[in-house]
């Protein structure tokens, strides 16, 4: 019987190959209804997981030598792929997600565009970071060996895909597309929330792979139940990175068993955000409510499920503060409750919102309106003192923010020098404030990934200077990022070759430079072709 490209079938993609696990069975669900959604998806057991990272493993050796065209063409060649299956996966997304559809064909453009944007750094070649430093034989009081240093890539890497984000962070999405331009096979472990999505993405990057001769083992999409199925992935000595979006007990667990393998590995967790907003006093002599329009509109944007979504404004006391809240209010009042992914992300949303009404000195501001149908709760906006800002330092997924009152620019440096790492933080701001602008911004650069001016955080651009990470429990890493082309760093490690013969040097810092790369020779940067 023959397949089509686009169907659903219920199975993993392992090297290649339809896999039906013996590990047991789920279904799919509708997130607007609950129902449950053909086809039944096979469960991996143990074994079967096994073989995906053995799989994975084998092709490593042929894949991590691959020239930067030769992986650039398989990029370009997934995001052609995802594209001749849009409607089909988009249509199975709305599905499986409750999102829109405007929503999901948008997120395809993102993923399809960092898969070409990764396509482009593979192929300039330029995070193989290629350093020369010749031999000096005469140099005095001692000679200098011949010293060339490359960027390796570290070998098969785990990836669990996120629920809010069922193509951009998923399957295919930031964490895949860099680890396979940086070399390295992927072995995708489904979201159940959306394993038909994932699957029918996992077919395209399988055909890219056949399509461009890629070993089969290069990437494989695997569905398993329950912890046990993702300790072992992480635990498996051949799997020699991680990246994961989720929850900060999922990013936690994750690290914990990377850390205890008898050689420890790194994990790139997006874990935990509120982001902060700063509303400056001179923000707040212009247009008041269209200030608040703006922020109930960043607030329930997707049912507040973003990791970037504004769960703190501070704002300043007084009377020009108190029109702002009393804007924002009005508008949270009148807000309706969107469908949220799962009923338990819905559910997980209601035990924040009641434990931030039972928090003492919070006051809540307004309640919204819930949806029409399960699992689409009403918006919240509470208020505490700056003073009490730890009380409320905690994240609750979707349409619950918190203003926090602050008396004066320092009141405000001390407040927010003391919260948690974040992803970003947004300063509203006027001319006029410019000195207290100088003020935050070393505080800022301290807590936060990504600084914004007078715009909202929900929304991250993909392009090359994008930091989307932060420090703990942001991110378990701050020192990368998970969208932009600087990802590509989280799975490379360097290698330096002292005195190697030319003819045994890897083609990448050989004197005759066959893949024309822009390296950096004595210390100075010599272009390759490419950047001519």
């Amino acid at each position: 019987m023959s397949v089509s490209p686009a169907e659903v079938l219920g199975v993993s993609i392992v090297a290649g190959k339809d896999v039906i696990g013996s590990a047991g069975s789920v279904r799919a669900r509708t997130a607007a209804t609950g129902e449950d959604v053909e086809p039944t998806f096979g469960l991996l057991d143990l074994d079967q997981l096994d073989a995906a990272v053995a799989a994975a493993a084998d092709a490593f050796a042929t894949y991590r030598e691959t020239s930067p065209g030769r992986r650039a063409a398989f990029l370009e060649a997934i995001a052609e792929e995802i594209e001749a299956d849009r409607d089909q996966i988009v249509g199975r997304a709305v599905l499986e997600s409750g999102l829109p559809e405007a929503r999901l064909s948008g997120e395809v453009g993102r993923t399809t565009g960092q898969l070409r944007m990764f396509a482009d750094v593979a192929a300039q070649g330029d995070h193989l970071g290629v350093r020369i430093d010749p031999a000096l034989p005469d140099r005095t009081p001692a000679p200098r060996p011949d010293l060339r240093q490359r960027m390796i890539p570290l070998g098969p890497v785990a990836v669990f895909g996120a629920s809010n984000f069922p193509l951009a962070f998923s399957t295919a999405g930031g964490d895949t597309a860099s680890a396979l331009a940086g070399g390295c096979p992927v072995v995708v472990k489904g979201h159940p929330a959306h394993p038909g999505t994932g699957e029918l993405v996992a077919r395209a990057v399988a055909r890219a792979a056949a399509r461009t001769r890629m070993p089969a083992g290069v990437f494989s999409f695997v569905l398993g139940a329950g912890n046990e199925f993702g300790r072992a992935l992480v635990s498996d000595p051949r799997i020699r990175a991680v990246g994961f979006t989720g929850s900060r007990a999922g990013g936690q667990a994750i690290v914990e068993v990377a850390q205890r393998r008898r050689e420890p590995i790194p994990v790139y967790a997006e874990m935990s955000s509120i982001n902060p907003v700063v509303v400056l006093p001179g923000a707040l002599d212009g247009d008041v409510d269209g200030l608040a329009s703006a922020y109930v509109g960043s607030l329930t944007l997707g049912a507040g499920q973003f990791c970037t979504n504004p769960g703190l404004v501070f704002v300043p006391t007084g009377d020009t503060g108190d029109r702002f809240v009393t804007a924002a209010g009005r508008l949270v009042g009148e807000a309706i409750g969107q469908l949220m992914l799962t009923p338990e992300i819905a559910e997980a949303y209601a035990r924040g919102v009641a434990d931030l009404a039972a928090t003492d000195d919070v006051r809540r501001v307004a309640d919204g309106l819930a949806g029409d149908g399960p699992g689409r709760p009403a918006p919240v906006l509470n208020e505490v003192a700056a003073s009490d800002v730890g009380r409320v330092e905690r994240e609750v997924f979707g349409a619950s923010s918190v203003v926090v009152r602050y008396d004066g620019v320092d009141q405000l440096a001390s407040a927010l020098a003391a919260i948690e790492g974040q992803l970003t933080a947004t300063v509203q701001y006027a001319p006029s404030d410019v000195e207290e602008a100088r003020r935050l911004l070393p505080v800022l650069e301290d807590r936060v990934g990504r600084i914004l001016f007078n715009g909202w955080p929900t929304g991250v651009e993909v392009c090359h200077a994008m930091v989307h990470g932060g420090p703990y429990p942001a991110t378990s890493d701050a020192r990368t990022t998970s969208v932009g082309s600087l990802a590509i760093e989280r799975f490379q490690r360097p290698v330096c070759y002292q005195d190697v013969p030319d003819e045994l040097l890897p083609q990448a810092v050989r004197d005759d430079n066959p893949w024309a790369l822009s390296r950096r020779i004595d210390g100075t940067l010599s272009l390759g072709e490419r950047d001519r």
